[in-house]
């Protein structure tokens, strides 16, 4: 293992890292994916200690960090948000500093950025998000996986995100598109889509001169030429109280065969950060039985790699581990 830029250095969001060291997280989540497939385990953190704080609630996050940090060799640590109260009895930057003291690394999955931000601040430790309201880096690192592994190269890749434009999936989405060139497509109705100065922002900041982040209420033109349709809940969490309203404008953009066929292509695959709404076996759904995202033959289809995506959120939690532990 030789030295990484990455080393000592947290993740809070994709704008944090340049595209070659995104590409280093890449190979190294393809180099420890394939020496698992072989039953080798790399125990370079072997006597590291990994603290995993969720503000909210998790399966993806916690599977593959709590399974990334073991096989790696070290010792995870959940905490709940009864564990730690920010700002109910201590502040957080003092609580930064007391895991900053203990533990070699921090995931942190919770609300607001700056939280996530001044934890880092103050922790003195590699602090990695795992989600919040603006952000999902940790999600974008195992879909770039997931494409690379499907199509051999990003530069290019014509990418349709469907759904409501304005969330973090979204928004890391282009944020990646700016740093390694891909042609994204954000498919939502008006109401849900990202502010038109983010993605000038992104686009007069793309790193690729093969970048291109298009905003559109048009399936036709979002769908064209697309390698991969990435759908997404419709109601965040946290947002429950509008899912009426989400219903009612996103009806008409549930990914279907059709919407499949529409690519033109017949390597289209599809992506799911997961939960999906794709049947009725939930709660949820069974509630609002036309919550339904995406049709169960393209969830289950022969086109779907969701669960391919979610293996891959445990390798590069790995590598982002060990790259910024260990280097």
């Amino acid at each position: 293992m030789g030295y990484s830029t990455l080393r000592g250095r947290s993740l809070l969001s994709l704008r944090d890292v340049s595209p070659d060291e995104i590409i280093e997280l890449l190979d190294r989540a393809a180099d420890t994916k394939k020496r698992a497939a072989h039953g080798e385990r790399v125990p370079v953190l072997a006597g590291r200690n990994i603290a995993l704080i969720f503000l909210k609630p998790s399966c993806r996050t916690r599977v593959s960090f709590v399974v990334a940090a073991t096989q790696s060799g070290a010792h995870p640590e959940i905490f709940g948000r009864e564990d730690i109260r920010f700002g109910v009895k201590e502040s957080v930057r003092d609580i930064a500093r007391v895991f900053g003291r203990v533990f070699d690394g921090v995931m942190f999955r919770g609300f607001e950025h700056a939280t996530i931000a001044e934890f880092a601040r103050y922790a003195g430790v590699p602090v990695w998000n795992g989600l919040c309201d603006e952000y999902h880096p940790t999600q974008i690192l195992a879909d770039l996986l997931t494409l690379r592994e499907n199509f051999g190269r990003l530069e290019g890749l014509p990418v349709t995100y469907v759904g409501d434009g304005r969330n973090n999936v979204a928004g890391t989405l282009a944020i990646a598109a700016a740093k390694l060139g891909l042609d994204l497509r954000i498919l939502a109705p008006e109401p849900l889509q990202p502010a038109p100065e983010s993605i000038a922002e992104l686009s007069a900041g793309a790193e690729s001169p093969h970048a291109s982040i298009t905003v559109t209420a048009s399936p036709h033109r979002a769908l064209a030429d697309s390698a991969a349709v990435y759908g997404d809940v419709w109601v965040s969490m946290g947002e429950e109280e509008q899912t009426r309203q989400r219903i009612d404008l996103l009806r008409d953009l549930k990914v279907t065969p059709e919407s499949m066929a529409a690519t033109g292509r017949a390597d289209t695959i599809y992506l799911h950060c997961l939960p999906a709404f794709h049947d009725l076996d939930t709660e949820t759904a069974r509630t609002h039985p036309d919550i339904l995202e995406v049709h169960d033959d393209v969830f289950e289809g022969p086109r779907s790699r969701v669960f391919d995506q979610s293996e891959n959120r445990m390798h590069t939690a790995k590598a982002l581990m060990q790259l910024t532990i260990a280097g």
